[in-house]
């Protein structure tokens, strides 16, 4: 199973979508800054909670880096805010319920699960700079360490 992902130093695609508390977020509105957009499957759920929390605790790094880091995925915005509340997450989550943005990047596809196969989001990070490139793209995410691996790509925009 091979994934479309966009290609790399192109313009990123753009997107639209509501933040946790439905404020519409726009790759345009964040020219000037890097942006590491992060898709990851679900809310709450304990891998992309150790994600969030990464980032979360390396949140004055990034913005040392004039680096945004958003998260989304298809979760509606009445969900995403319960997650930052419960973990404390001090930066956005952005709301792909129709997962359009997800099919944009690429990452909404055929997916395998204890036997079964179904359509989700793969875990797949995109960082794109402040002009608006696309620049690199993780597509082996460990959420472990995807804050370190993060940031040392970001290091070389």
């Amino acid at each position: 199973m091979s994934l479309k992902l966009p290609a790399l130093n192109q313009p990123a695609p753009a997107f639209s979508a509501p933040d946790q508390h439905g404020n519409i977020v726009t790759l345009d509105s964040l020219r000037g800054r890097n942006v590491v957009l992060y898709f990851y499957p679900k809310a709450m759920t304990p891998g992309c909670t150790v994600q969030a929390c990464g980032i979360r605790d390396h949140h004055a790094e990034f913005a040392a880096l004039n680096t945004l880091v958003l998260g989304i995925s298809p979760d509606a915005p009445q969900r995403l805010q319960k997650f930052i509340e419960r973990d404390q997450l001090n930066f956005d989550l952005l709301s792909d319920e129709d997962h359009a943005i997800a099919d944009a990047y690429g990452v909404w596809a055929l997916k395998k699960f204890m036997g079964k196969e179904y359509e989700g989001i793969h875990r797949i990070t995109f960082i794109i700079d402040a002009q608006g490139v696309l620049r690199h793209i993780i597509e082996k995410v460990k959420t472990k360490t995807h804050h370190d691996d993060t940031l040392a790509l970001v290091k070389t925009l």
